[in-house]
């Protein structure tokens, strides 16, 4: 005999499931990254999966070159923390929201970024993968300058996508 919880019971543990798996994807983006694992960062995004960011590369090859050539344009070290994920679920999609705070190195400056990712997710073959993954710096400057409220504006948010 089964009972009218059975089916709310199996679907909440489907979607604790789906949320567990979803942050650790975003885990295992940030450490590949990090580590520049560009093989193993590839395999976490669709085969014409998307990165929207500094650059706009689609497919898992552009992706690759692009990831791969950051340190050409002088930034040569990072570390992601990423915070307040949010993650909304709809079937076999998924959209998550979480901040950024990226301290790096930039032409050999200490540096600091912050901004947001806002990643659009499927499920395939039982495993959540990105389609697009979207960041938004809202600052972006050297950490010798400071980081205040007062220079976490649109501003350095404009100069950084325009001259990063």
């Amino acid at each position: 005999m089964t009972t009218s919880t059975e089916p709310d019971l199996a679907a909440r543990v489907t979607r604790l499931e789906d949320l567990e798996a979803i942050r650790a994807l975003d885990a295992r983006y940030c450490r590949h990254l990090d580590d520049g694992n560009w093989d193993d960062l590839m395999a976490l995004f669709t085969d014409d999966g998307g990165f929207d960011g500094l650059s706009n590369p689609r497919g898992k090859t552009e992706m690759r070159a692009f990831f791969a050539g950051l340190a050409d344009g002088g930034l040569t070290s990072f570390w992601h923390f990423i915070t307040n994920l949010e993650i909304e679920i709809d079937g076999d999609r998924a959209v998550a929201r979480s901040f950024l705070w990226q301290p790096c190195v930039l032409d050999g400056i200490a540096s600091i970024a912050a901004g947001r990712y806002t990643d659009e997710l499927v499920k395939q073959d039982g495993r959540w993968l990105y389609r697009v993954k979207k960041v938004r710096f809202h600052f972006f400057g050297p950490l010798a300058d400071g980081w205040d409220e007062n220079r976490f504006a649109l501003d350095s948010a404009r100069a950084a996508a325009v001259n990063r």
